[in-house]
């Protein structure tokens, strides 16, 4: 991990709220998909949590939701500004040789495209399993489908796709439970950690990124502690206490 300056290449508004950012590094950057970076958004002392969408060598994508005066700020940063980065940080998504199903909620789906390209670059099957509140919100869904996925939506009013939560599409279409990458709201999250196996991406509010500061501990299966940001934010589904 690391300090990296970028450039903003790109900033734009996909639906409401959410905001895709292209930002090119000053050197290659890597990063395993699931993994996130401390933004320091000028005029603002604590860093912002982002998670990675996209890598490719010195250009990376970051979409975030502006849920408060600090990422309202970053909405309206243009081409050509800088921003510094620390990370890559915390746990991402195995790659394993299997077909995989991958289940997000909201603004935690879009680590799972970076996850995505890595299973279809290895040539396995991947099914995504997209919720949202409603049809204005969906984003995404077409990157997906570019890629080879086999993609389902589901929203809460049944303005689009299946009616229902994430979970509801799962059950409605037989989609296997093997094998599942996941990522959203915690209730999602409960849901995929009650039937599913595989691995789930924790949301949390964090301060240093590192492990620090203990300002994301979350409860340990087994009764200790475990930092999302330094342990996580990727866990075995069950090693967390949701």
């Amino acid at each position: 991990m690391k300090c990296i300056d970028a450039v903003i290449l790109e900033q734009k508004m996909l639906v409401p709220e959410i905001y895709q950012m292209t930002l090119q590094t000053e050197a290659p950057f890597s990063a395993m998909p699931g993994q996130f970076v401390q933004v320091q958004v000028p005029g603002y002392y604590l860093r912002r949590p982002i998670s990675i969408c996209e890598i490719d060598e010195r250009q990376i994508v970051l979409i975030y939701k502006t849920v408060g005066q600090g990422t309202a700020a970053m909405a309206q940063m243009k081409k050509g500004d800088k921003l510094d980065l620390f990370g890559p940080l915390g746990t991402g998504f195995p790659i394993e040789n299997r077909d995989a199903v991958l289940i997000g909620g909201g603004v935690g789906i879009p680590p799972l495209l970076e996850t995505a390209k890595q299973y279809r670059r290895l040539g396995h099957k991947v099914t995504v399993i997209m919720g949202f509140n409603a049809k204005e919100q969906i984003f995404l869904s077409a990157r997906f489908e570019k890629l080879g996925c086999s993609v389902s939506i589901a929203t809460m009013d049944g303005s689009y796709g299946i009616s229902g939560t994430v979970m509801d599409a799962m059950h409605a279409e037989n989609i296997s439970n093997e094998f599942v990458l996941a990522c959203g709201p915690l209730p999602m999250l409960k849901a995929v950690n009650a039937e599913c196996h595989g691995y789930i991406s924790l949301e949390s509010r964090m301060a240093c990124g590192i492990g620090a500061c203990m300002g994301c501990v979350v409860k340990d299966s087994d009764g200790g502690s475990l930092r999302v940001c330094k342990d996580g934010p990727v866990f075995a589904i069950g090693k967390a206490v949701l």
